[in-house]
């Protein structure tokens, strides 16, 4: 038995199959909407940075910075 999996289109909320074309959308349109929605800055990835290295290396570049603010 085979089941196939359901979600739904994150542009237009249809249900879609996993066996469609356009999966996870319901359409080549839908995918092109959410495209442009990423394209034109409409959805961003926010979330702390995790990384102990970067952390410290955008602390270094933030001190460096404002001590040539300063002079």
């Amino acid at each position: 038995m085979t089941t196939n999996k359901a979600l739904r289109c994150p542009t237009c909320r249809k249900t879609v199959l996993e066996k469609t074309e356009d999966f996870p959308f319901c359409s080549d349109r839908c995918r092109s909407i959410d495209l442009g929605k990423w394209a034109s800055g409409d959805y961003k990835i926010s979330s702390p940075i995790q990384d102990p290295d970067l952390l410290e290396e955008l602390a270094r570049s933030n001190r460096n910075r404002q001590s040539n603010d300063e002079d």
